[in-house]
């Protein structure tokens, strides 16, 4: 393997962490302010991008940090490594209330896409990187499907999700339609578009927006029930902070028409 082979442990339920324990030597790589604690042997570097191409000198390591630009994520990655004698130990905690998903990307064809923000940690030689969506509608209309993170490799990496996780493997040729916001990965092999809701009545009074994402097997994908924005808009509305009120008003659908988000 070219990723480090590390064990883990995943604590409670609605806000979960996750317990890496490592040999000497080895490191796992994270976003940085996502660590909850460590042993005292566990040492700590910042690093440019995720490290996993070590050898690519000094202008491919900014070329690959400058890319997380893109998902809205620091130009820096955080490092642990078991620089002791024994196992040791360090945790990462969810940022909101919902689920840690492990993924073994060597059982998963080597590479996950995910979306931004949900990625983790994952065990140091799995890349971390953007996915562009390939198709101009897709593009345009994404929301927050447009621009993707995608993990390579074949070590263990860990992405959050908000609520709870449904797990579908979807058959050669079979399709579901789900919200933008409520997908969190999918296996390489999957098919991802945009498409339009028909209706205007439904685009306008449903409150679902005028998109939503199509996924097309064969593969694995992984939803979520509760979406970060759609948790952060309810709060917002219900403390009169300017939020729209009812998904279903007028004004509700229409200020939803283009972002796809609830």
């Amino acid at each position: 393997m070219n990723a480090h082979e590390i064990d883990y442990r995943i604590s409670g339920s609605e806000m979960q962490y996750v317990e890496i324990e490592l040999d000497p030597g080895e490191s796992v790589v994270a976003e940085a302010g996502s660590m909850m604690m460590m042993d005292e042997g566990i040492s700590m570097e910042t690093i440019f991008g995720d490290g996993s191409g070590e050898n690519k000198g000094v202008m491919g390591k900014l070329l690959g940090a400058g890319k997380r630009l893109l998902t809205g994520e620091s130009l820096f990655m955080t490092v642990f490594m078991n620089s002791g004698r024994g196992k040791q130990s360090v945790g990462f905690a969810s940022p909101y209330p919902g689920k840690i998903v492990p993924m073994d990307l060597s059982e998963l064809g080597g590479k996950v896409v995910c979306q931004k923000h949900s990625f983790l940690c994952a065990a140091k030689g799995v890349s971390i990187g953007i996915e562009f969506q390939r198709k101009l509608g897709t593009g345009f209309f994404g929301g927050e499907g447009f621009i993707m993170q995608k993990l390579e490799g074949d070590g263990l990496a860990f992405v959050h999700a908000g609520g709870t996780i449904c797990e579908k493997v979807l058959q050669p040729g079979q399709m579901i339609r789900v919200d933008t916001g409520c997908l969190v990965a999918m296996t390489r092999d999957v098919d991802y578009n945009i498409e339009f809701v028909k209706g205007i009545k439904t685009a306008l009074f449903g409150g679902e927006g005028l998109f939503f994402a199509t996924l097309r097997g064969p593969g694995k994908v992984w939803l979520q029930s509760l979406p970060f924005s759609r948790m952060a808009e309810r709060v917002i509305a219900a403390a009169g902070a300017g939020g729209r009120k009812e998904e279903g008003s007028i004004l509700g659908g229409i200020g939803n028409l283009l972002d796809g988000r609830k």
